[in-house]
């Protein structure tokens, strides 16, 4: 569910967990709670993530000391993808550690105000970036954008992190006629199955790098910007 509407997000599942309660025998004990395949999921079986853009933090070499902190309070963070991934483009999501000996309420509330810390000390970094190296960032931000409107091959990382600071340069307000709604498309509709699906066909590297630069690029151009 986009945007950060965690509670929402889980209002939804909850609706049809309980519809899926009334037809399907769970595996559930009175001690432990909902049994599931994998142990560290025991108890709730919640497991709730938020998708956060951190550039800022990256930038201002302040991400490890945040990521340390939120471990310390019984959250996680991995990649793009969730668990096994790397971080791509800035991005990390951010999920509870423990399902046990709270209720699924009590670890939504409690992820929803770390993330919104986490979204806070963003928004501080982004302000000294913006304060101490205004040149710096505008040049990051111009040079990710004209790469990305002119480029003829690149990777889907390569593209990621060039998106990360056209991102960023949005957040700031740097950048005009170019929405985080496009941008959110690009990073969709530019992975390798997506690109495989228009296609119609398996696609090799070399050949998936060329429509994903294409793709980029009309959308971009389809912006106005």
């Amino acid at each position: 569910m986009s945007g950060f509407r965690l509670r929402d997000a889980w209002r939804l599942v909850d609706s049809l967990d309980e519809d899926l309660g009334q037809h399907l025998p769970y595996a559930y004990d009175p001690e432990f709670g909902f049994l599931t395949s994998c142990p560290t999921n025991v108890g709730t079986g919640l497991r709730a993530s938020v998708l956060v853009h951190l550039p800022g933090l990256v930038l201002t070499q302040e991400i490890a000391k945040v990521l340390q902190g939120i471990a310390q309070v019984g959250l996680t963070f991995r990649g793009l993808y969730g668990e096994g991934s790397e971080v791509v483009g800035n991005f990390f999501q951010i999920s509870n550690q423990t399902t046990l000996g709270k209720s699924e309420e009590d670890l939504i509330e409690h992820l929803q105000k770390v993330v919104q810390q986490v979204v806070q000390y963003e928004s501080q970094a982004r302000a000294v970036l913006l304060r101490d190296a205004p040149t710096v960032i505008e040049d990051k931000v111009w040079r990710a954008y004209g790469l990305l409107r002119h480029a003829r091959s690149m990777s889907f990382e390569e593209m990621m992190n060039l998106l990360s600071g056209v991102r960023l340069g949005v957040g700031l307000k740097l950048l005009s006629g170019v929405s985080v709604y496009a941008l959110n498309r690009v990073m969709i509709f530019t992975q390798a199955a997506h690109l495989e699906q228009a296609a119609g066909t398996a696609l090799a590297g070399e050949e998936a790098d060329m429509r994903r630069a294409a793709y980029v690029r009309q959308a971009l151009a389809e912006t106005g910007a």
